[in-house]
């Protein structure tokens, strides 16, 4: 079995953004030379996430208005504010939106079904952040 790691550097202009990473996925996994297997895309900070769904803004939207009405922004509405930070709706909302995706490989491709693809979403944007690329298989 092989595996290939890789880093994704992702820094947003705006606070919320819905990112498409497909792509950048898609080129790892060329990298990788692996024709059969699964790949892991993982948010590694904790007020981000990685999900899929459908490439449609008016989505996107949605989705952001749907997670601040769940977990609105507030400076002092949340006790792990009182740390000193003023993202605790930022963690709540990445729980919310998923931490990672599996998707499976199949004929060096990534196995998606219809109109689905990867996202990184931001809840506490404008700095730089990490996603993980992994994939392993034959």
């Amino acid at each position: 079995m092989k595996s290939h790691t890789a880093y994704l550097a992702i820094c947003t202009d705006e606070h919320y953004a819905m990112v498409n990473i497909t792509a950048e996925v898609e080129r790892e996994l060329a990298k990788s030379g692996i024709k059969e297997g699964l790949c892991l895309v993982n948010s590694m900070h904790i007020t981000s996430s990685v999900f899929i769904n459908d490439n449609e803004s008016g989505l996107h939207r949605d989705f952001i208005e749907w997670v601040e009405r769940l977990a609105p922004f507030s400076k002092t509405g949340y006790k792990h504010n009182l740390t000193g930070e003023d993202n605790g709706d930022a963690h709540l909302k990445r729980t919310i939106m998923g931490r990672e995706v599996v998707v499976a490989v199949t004929a060096g491709k990534l196995d998606f079904g219809p109109w689905e693809t990867i996202f990184y979403g931001e809840f506490d944007g404008q700095r730089k952040k990490r996603v993980l690329v992994k994939i392993i298989g034959e």
